[in-house]
């Protein structure tokens, strides 16, 4: 029954590859959002806050929508970032990356901006009082205490990456060995005669990486925690 044919392992490899890139290009931003979300004061913060979690409410064929509307070809980003860097996002595996980093980017600095406003902001302010600047300070102190969370908010958002359907097919389609990741192919899988049997192959993968990366995120976040502590 787990005899996995070519377009399911390419399906299972594209999934993996497109999540991971797209979680960990968008790392930096994710951390620069939550960092000034937890601690600065400035007008307009609910907006920016609401438009970071616009994706967990709206729908996510809405989501793919709008990204093809800003990333396609003919779109004010996307045509820029063709012309100028050769970059194409609609229709490629890339674009898929985009979809996922935008779909789990919510989960990510939710994770992240909890686990800095948690943290103790004594250190941070020992640390400048004793010559670090502001960026050393980040770096040295505030990341490390923040790292639980930042391993937490890596795995929900890739969690979120692997299964995300909607916004990836309306952006870039279904196309096999380019942007048919796992929901994609299991969708394929159920619309064909015979498919069942697919479709249950790619779907126990799909429940296996999901729960080991759970599992290792837990296990990770407790022994980043307990050494912090210690």
């Amino acid at each position: 029954m787990f005899n996995f044919s070519a377009e399911e392992i390419d399906a299972i490899r594209l999934s993996l590859w497109v999540a991971s890139i797209g979680i960990a290009a968008s790392l930096p931003f994710g951390l620069l959002i939550a960092y000034v979300l937890a601690r600065k004061r400035f007008p307009g913060k609910l907006l920016l806050d609401g438009l970071v979690h616009m994706p967990l409410v709206l729908p996510p064929v809405v989501t793919g929508y709008i990204l093809l509307l800003l990333f396609g070809r003919k779109g004010p980003i996307g045509a820029f970032l063709e012309q100028t860097f050769g970059l194409v996002f609609s229709f490629r595996w890339t674009g898929a990356a985009l979809a996922a980093a935008v779909m789990g980017f919510p989960l990510m600095v939710r994770a992240i901006r909890l686990s800095l406003e948690s943290t103790d902001r004594r250190l941070e302010d020992a640390s400048r009082t004793l010559g670090a600047n502001g960026l050393t300070t980040f770096f040295f102190i505030t990341l490390p205490l923040a790292l639980p969370g930042i391993i937490a908010g890596l795995v929900l958002a890739f969690a979120k990456a692997l299964g995300e359907f909607g916004a990836t097919i309306t952006f870039v389609s279904n196309i096999p060995g380019e942007t048919r990741t796992l929901p994609t192919a299991i969708y394929t899988f159920t619309q064909v005669p015979g498919g069942d049997a697919g479709a249950f192959r790619l779907a126990a993968v799909a429940v296996v990486i999901a729960l080991v990366a759970l599992v290792l995120s837990e296990l990770l976040a407790r022994r980043t925690a307990a050494r912090i502590d210690g």
